[in-house]
């Protein structure tokens, strides 16, 4: 799936390239809509719609991450393995190290507008997760007893969510934002994991290799966009959190997320885009007790903390109806809570319909 998926995202971004800006520009002239009229590809409830529109859309996303941090700082596997202790486990220290993740995300999402002031939205996302990860030896010690990876994949949480207008001006526009996510995702993924003592087993997967978070959870934030002639910019806030305690006694933490974003217009059709994203998330709460196996993603204490994200991207628009769009991002600054694996680079292609 890694390799379609990165095949895919190559022959769209190859051919986006190769056309003419001039042709997008001569399209997007015989309308009002702009490139600019719209945020970063990686941001979700930008923008409502006039009543009786539609939009239909899909975005592809990859999120990869490799080595371990503890707080802000890098730590090596030997370390890990001799001082991070595996309270959930029967031994005393972690004895299984994440190496890399790869998480892709295929998000299908539908708007419509019953009202100018009211947009409704519904995203429905499908996940696969890869991960490797070294096996030590025995209960102490650094002899690295061999790799292995994991993996699931399945229908992910679904997110629905109301767009209500405040203020929609020329140049200014500002609505809020209220979500209800569904406990759609997996949170019983199994795989064969190597033991330290040298045996496959199935087992429950850990937090971060599950589809979902198993509970319902509630957003709600604030949107803000504004414009003028070729540059547009704006503002996002989201808090996300847990309504109750899932099937397997935890909820996942509580997340604040910030955005901000500025978009410049090279002509109607085509724009660049940059972006910073503040992500502050709270640890698990409770813990799944069929988690036991002695790796740092089995402990509920080593998820949440810090991250701000910055991005580049490009928007274009064609024919008054379709937006493809690009966003790459890469960590600025990571402080993670107890030992967890270090972001590397996330990024999005995207396209939306709208009729």
């Amino acid at each position: 799936m890694l390799k379609s998926s990165s095949i895919f995202t190559s022959l769209v971004t190859s051919g986006l390239m190769a056309l003419p800006l001039q042709a997008f520009s001569d399209e997007a002239q015989q309308s009002n809509l702009k490139a600019t009229d719209h945020a970063p590809i990686g941001v979700m409830g930008d923008h409502l719609h006039k009543k009786g529109e539609f939009m239909f859309s899909y975005r592809f996303m990859q999120m990869s991450m490799s080595g371990n941090l503890q707080g802000s700082d890098s730590i090596s596997d030997d370390d890990i393995v001799t001082s991070v202790t595996a309270p959930n486990s029967s031994m005393n220290y972690v004895r299984v190290v994440p190496q890399t993740m790869t998480q892709n995300m295929h998000m299908l999402g539908f708007m419509y507008a019953p009202t100018d002031q009211v947009t409704l939205m519904a995203m429905v996302n499908y996940i696969d997760n890869d991960m490797t990860l070294t096996t030590y030896s025995g209960a102490s010690g650094t002899t690295v007893l061999d790799n292995f990876s994991t993996a699931s994949s399945g229908l992910g949480d679904t997110k629905l969510t109301m767009l209500y207008s405040l203020i929609d001006a020329p140049e200014h526009k500002f609505h809020v934002n209220l979500g209800w996510v569904l406990p759609t995702g997996s949170i019983e993924e199994t795989d064969q994991v190597l033991t330290p003592m040298n045996m496959l087993t199935n087992l429950r997967l850990p937090y971060s290799m599950q589809l979902g978070g198993g509970s319902h959870r509630a957003e709600f934030g604030l949107t803000y966009n504004g414009y003028n002639d070729n540059l547009s910019w704006g503002a996002q806030g989201l808090y996300n959190l847990a309504l109750s305690e899932n099937d397997e006694d935890y909820e996942t933490g509580k997340t604040l997320k910030l955005s901000t974003w500025a978009n410049y217009g090279f002509s109607d059709a085509v724009s660049a885009t940059a972006r910073l994203t503040y992500n502050k998330t709270q640890e698990i709460v409770g813990e799944d007790e069929n988690l036991t196996a002695p790796v740092t993603t089995a402990n509920p204490a080593n998820y949440g903390g810090t991250l701000l994200m910055a991005a580049i991207g490009i928007n274009t628009v064609i024919a008054n109806k379709h937006r493809v769009a690009f966003e790459y991002e890469i960590p600025v600054i990571q402080d993670v809570n107890g030992v967890q694996m270090e972001m590397d680079n996330m990024f999005t292609i995207g396209y939306q319909l709208a009729f």
